[in-house]
């Protein structure tokens, strides 16, 4: 079985000091994370009522909801800890099987969870079950992502597989995130960070050399952030997806 060299730092929320520095921190050098939070900003602000975070781990966008106006749910598997969640006030499910009710929640909220799930199929149908009618799904996949959570990374989906899983909701956008170069960038930071930290411990004889490239690192990062926001380059190999989805 392969080990994962590099994983991916758990994703939580900004409501102490450190944990906000941590989230708009990492911002500045993780594309994926940036790229979602844009979308959901978009969206989750003028939710209302009851709302379901499928595959919450540790709900960290439930603060983009305004909690005045919408009752948050969040649910994930028991055995979340694998991949470095630890939420008690999750409601734990099979990761399959949503234990509510039909026509429950006015709008659900499902990100980078997809790639994980084996039944892809069944999870997309239960979501569309427990949504109202006239309700609002999101949904984000990654699509230029390195295999990470070993093993648990099964799937990356293509626009027209996205409509195709999705087939029984009435209203179905499917929105890239980023571009070719924002791919580009997000993947030189990467090897920059894994050489930086490396599993085997003889590689950091190396480590110099990749501090003194740390101005390439920059500029890359730079134009990464730059040609995301302003759509330059191809959006056909982006980070990511951001669907939504209305029932």
């Amino acid at each position: 079985m392969k080990t994962e060299s590099f994983r991916p730092v758990s994703n939580t929320p900004p409501t102490t000091l450190l944990g906000k520095m941590k989230f708009y921190g990492r911002m500045l050098v993780d594309l994926q994370v940036m790229t979602v939070y844009r979308d959901l900003r978009k969206h989750l602000p003028r939710y209302r009522g009851n709302v379901l975070d499928v595959g919450c781990g540790q709900s960290p966008y439930q603060f983009l909801l305004d909690s005045g106006k919408t009752e948050y749910v969040g649910i994930d598997i028991s055995d979340a800890d694998k991949f470095d969640y630890r939420n008690s006030e999750v409601v734990p499910f099979d990761g399959e099987h949503i234990p509510f009710p039909n026509d429950h929640f006015d709008a659900v909220i499902c990100t980078e969870v997809l790639e994980h799930v084996s039944n892809f199929q069944g999870l997309a149908d239960e979501i569309h079950r427990v949504l109202k009618d006239g309700g609002e799904a999101i949904v984000t996949v990654p699509w230029s992502a390195r295999f990470h959570y070993v093993p648990f990374d099964f799937f990356r989906y293509t626009p027209s597989s996205l409509r195709k899983i999705f087939d029984r909701f009435r209203e179905v956008t499917v929105t890239p995130r980023g571009t070719d170069i924002s791919v580009i960038g997000s993947k030189i930071v990467v090897l920059w960070v894994r050489n930086l930290a490396p599993t085997d411990r003889w590689r950091l004889v190396f480590a110099p050399l990749w501090l003194i490239a740390s101005p390439i690192m920059l500029l890359a990062l730079v134009a990464a952030h730059v040609c995301t926001l302003s759509g330059t380059g191809s959006t056909d190999d982006p980070l990511g997806y951001t669907v939504i989805l209305t029932k």
